[in-house]
């Protein structure tokens, strides 16, 4: 699935309207944002949520649409402007592209005529390469409690988030005892509780605001603050937020719980990285392989990197070599065993980026999110290794 862009449409009349709307909650890859009703209200909801393409419907009143082309070109340039009418005559679209329009449509609007001017306009407003400005959502599994994901999630984002380029949101999905707060020292004033609350009337300002930004720049979405023995919202509804997110920033980092619940599955499924966390000793190693047999057979197994925390931890940890047997698959990346700089940062509620800047962990990761980074400029290709087939336990051997 490519970027989500978030679209905002404006149609006087209610039949197409509603039409134009059931085509465009049928793409995954595009998230309506606003609909409007008003042609006079319309370009101050574009000022106000700012997205990436603005849908014009011309036959409610054409001189009316016109002007309100020109409008939203004038106030917010980077806005996309696609419109949609009746009347293909070549006066009208010469005017409406005059006025800013990028893309003029016959009404009523086909699928495959707007994916197609969809692609057209993402080429446009890609940058200078051409390409559409990337975005990713990463998903922490570990193979144990107490691997480190929360600290490798928390400080990953902090380290994409140093590059101004990225937008980095950190969800935390472990509703009961996550910590990612504690590590970044905040006292939010909105959490996922909240977002769950409104689900149903959510939208980009609503969800901006539930999040709490760091000074590193990474925002965070924290678990409930009370504990409560049903989920907050349905996977479905997960699954919407996760999309708006996505619209929303270059980067969403979830970091999961250990028991695989629904809403867990159900962050997988749209997730574009699996990051699965383990150390190098034989609970953990075990724990990989039937982790990875039971991704496998939900057809998410493509999207698992392994990343080796705590590396040189000592003696009784087994060798990367031997692991390499028992995990069969390459090792995506590893994280040296710094435990000071690491409790310090943690009690401290200050990343290691900004506490222990030259630390070899902090390399580590910084060297990480530049590598996600190169992966995601490359549509997220990155080489696969071949999977290697032996006895779980052969390294004992």
């Amino acid at each position: 699935m490519n970027n989500v862009v978030r679209l905002a449409m404006v149609d006087p009349q209610d039949q197409s309207r509603n039409s134009i709307k059931n085509l465009l909650l049928g793409i995954d890859s595009v998230w309506l944002e606003a609909e409007c009703a008003r042609y006079e209200f319309f370009t101050d909801i574009i000022t106000q949520t700012q997205p990436d393409i603005a849908l014009i419907t011309l036959d409610g009143d054409q001189q009316r649409g016109l002007a309100v082309i020109a409008e939203v070109h004038r106030e917010s340039p980077e806005c996309q402007i696609l419109v949609v009418s009746k009347s293909q005559e070549g006066a009208l679209i010469l005017q409406a592209m005059r006025n800013g329009a990028k893309e003029f449509l016959s009404a009523p609007l086909n699928l495959d005529d707007f994916m197609a001017a969809l692609d057209r306009i993402r080429n446009i407003s890609g940058g200078k390469d051409g390409k559409s400005k990337s975005s990713t959502v990463m998903t922490l599994i570990g193979a144990s409690g107490g691997v480190g994901c929360t600290s490798l999630g928390v400080n990953l984002g902090c380290a994409l988030a140093a590059n101004e380029s990225n937008s980095v949101a950190i969800m935390d999905l472990d509703l009961s005892l996550g910590d990612a707060d504690v590590w970044l020292d905040i006292i939010p004033d909105y959490t996922i509780q909240d977002v769950a609350e409104n689900v149903n009337r959510l939208d980009y300002s609503m969800l901006k605001r539930s999040l709490t930004q760091h000074a590193s720049g990474a925002f965070l979405l924290p678990r409930p603050v009370h504990m409560e023995e049903t989920a907050p919202m349905t996977p479905e509804e997960l699954q919407r937020v996760i999309a708006l997110l996505k619209a929303t920033f270059t980067h969403l980092i979830i970091d999961l719980t250990k028991s695989f619940t629904p809403l867990d599955l159900a962050a997988l499924e749209v997730s574009d990285q699996i990051l699965f966390v383990t150390q190098l000793d034989l609970p953990c190693l075990r724990n990989v392989v039937r982790i990875n047999q039971f991704l496998e057979e939900r057809e998410l197994n493509d999207k698992v990197k392994v990343i080796v925390n705590r590396v040189g931890l000592g003696d009784a940890q087994i060798s990367l070599n031997k692991a390499l047997d028992t995990i069969g698959r390459e090792v995506f990346w590893q994280i040296p065993n710094e435990y000071s700089p690491v409790i310090e940062s943690r009690n401290n509620g200050v990343p290691l980026v900004t506490e222990f800047p030259k630390a070899k962990i902090t390399r580590a990761i910084q060297q990480l999110a530049l590598k996600i980074d190169a992966s995601n400029a490359n549509g997220g290709e990155v080489p696969k290794s071949e999977t290697k087939k032996s006895g779980l336990f052969s390294f004992l051997k």
